[in-house]
């Protein structure tokens, strides 16, 4: 998990929120579930490294 940033490390983080819930909106719960689901696929996939991805992984679960 030493690979993993869990510093705050966001540029303008407020704005991301923000763009993170406009995205929701209007969804269905089932909706709003299946783009987290490919959000989560699309920033796994710009990582790329399995390692790093498995302490997310961890870090997550804490």
């Amino acid at each position: 998990m030493s690979d993993v940033n869990l510093t705050p490390n966001i540029d303008r983080p407020d704005d991301f929120y923000a763009d993170l819930l406009g995205a929701h909106e209007g969804l269905s719960k089932e909706q709003s579930d299946a783009l987290n689901a490919r959000l989560i696929l699309v920033l796994a996939n710009h990582i790329g490294d399995s390692d790093v991805l498995r302490g997310a992984l961890e870090a997550a679960k804490l």
